[in-house]
């Protein structure tokens, strides 16, 4: 079962063992010669201020700096030399489960076989086992532990990393389920991160993502949970094709109503996103064609020159994207000669309009008709101006979003 080779990992149970870690430390270092003893006992109590104070002696780097580096984790699966338990005492706990020397307790699997264990390890490592161990001896005082409808391999893996914290990878990786639903069933959150962390790490795919969301929510695996919904929802039609799918709805329907209920939401709030888009980027061309109509009648460009001077000739591209399109609609809008039922002329009416709402100099403006908007505006009702001025609030908005380097010029400015 086990290999030549072993991967040890430890996995910290405790946030404060870094600093019970340190103390016990420093204490081992503590002066015990008489030399120091007579150097501390000879320190005056007047100097007591900060600046006469000894220095504390340096903390071990090797240690200091692993702690701080792995700290943090939860568990540590990628690499043995973020072990903070020395490795010799690893190899002799992971040697004492080998060879059961001491054992009193069997463990017996589904295929009438045991291997052996100590009790009072399984009942240190485990908040379920005493009460286990206690109704299961027998009159010579041996425990029998039963694990039927798990595989054997996976019982023995269980057992071992309860002693030392050890497995193989490629062996968590074939009893990773299994291992997920002892760690939960028998209390061991270390052996469950390690679970959580290979599922996570690309095990699951579309045709076993049914399975592992309905072990995850029965085991408490939020985490997993979430991962599962997730690609449930990315991918809702390859895997509502797939037989755990197809056995799921026969048999938990109520998830099944969960999954659809959770892929309806993603498409409304995907619509929705897509809905905001379109307009933002509505907003966006309405300021960029304000931009261009301000930029044409401030400083003319192509054949359209500035507001009573004269046309200056463009080499070079219009910094403007809206220029163009701009210059033709006001092409068609000076030649027109039915404006009030001409589509285009509507709308440059109406852009010129929301120029208005956003111009803050109207006196000296070079837009035509600023002005006189800006008189109509006073006039018409309020629903009506609040429309306008909504709608050149989201302009603004639009436009502020983009960020301050959006853009090299504004000509509203």
């Amino acid at each position: 079962m086990a290999s030549s080779e072993v991967n040890t990992y430890s996995v910290p149970t405790h946030g404060d063992d870094d600093d019970d870690t340190f103390s016990k430390e420093g204490s081992s270092h503590a002066p015990a010669d008489d030399a120091n003893s007579a150097l501390f006992q000879s320190t005056p109590p007047a100097m007591s201020s900060t600046k006469n104070v000894p220095q504390p002696p340096p903390l071990p780097c090797v240690t200091y700096h692993r702690l701080r580096a792995h700290g943090s984790r939860p568990s540590s699966c990628s690499s043995s030399s973020s072990r903070l338990v020395p490795k010799e005492t690893v190899e002799t706990w992971d040697k004492l489960f080998k060879q059961g020397t001491g054992a009193d307790t069997y463990v017996e699997v589904d295929n009438t076989s045991h291997f052996l264990a100590h009790s009072c390890i399984l009942a240190a490592a485990s908040p379920v086992m005493p009460q286990l161990l206690y109704g299961s001896r027998d009159k010579k005082g041996n425990a029998h532990l039963k694990f039927f409808g798990v595989p054997p391999e996976a019982v023995y893996m269980f057992i071992r990393f309860l002693y030392s914290s050890c497995y193989e990878e490629e062996e968590m990786k074939k009893h990773v389920l299994p291992l997920l639903v002892l760690s939960h069933c028998y209390s061991v959150p270390s052996l469950k991160r390690v679970c959580v962390e290979v599922l996570y790490q690309g095990w699951i795919n579309k045709e076993n993502v049914i399975d592992v969301l309905q072990l995850a929510r029965s085991c408490d695996a939020t985490r997993i949970s979430f991962v599962c919904v997730s690609m449930v929802v990315k991918d809702f039609k390859s895997i509502s094709s797939t037989e755990g799918w197809k056995v799921m709805t026969r048999g938990d329907p109520l998830l099944e109503q969960e999954l659809i209920e959770a892929v309806v939401e993603a498409d409304a709030r995907k619509q929705e996103r897509r809905k905001k888009l379109e307009e933002r980027r509505m907003y966006l061309d309405l300021y960029e064609a304000m931009e261009a109509l301000v930029h044409i009648f401030r400083e003319g460009c192509g054949t359209i020159g500035p507001r009573d001077k004269a046309l200056k000739g463009r080499q070079s591209v219009c910094e403007f994207s809206a220029c163009k399109g701009v210059e033709g609609a006001l092409r068609n809008f000076l030649g027109c000669k039915s404006r009030a039922s001409c589509a285009h002329c509507k709308r440059m009416w109406q852009l010129i309009q929301l120029h208005s709402c956003l111009c803050d100099s109207s006196d000296s403006c070079e837009v035509p008709l600023c002005r006189s908007f800006k008189e109509k505006m006073k006039k018409i009702g309020k629903r009506e101006e609040s429309k306008w001025r909504l709608l050149a609030e989201n302009v603004i908005t639009a436009k502020k979003s983009l960020g301050p380097f959006s853009s090299s010029r504004s000509a509203l400015i």
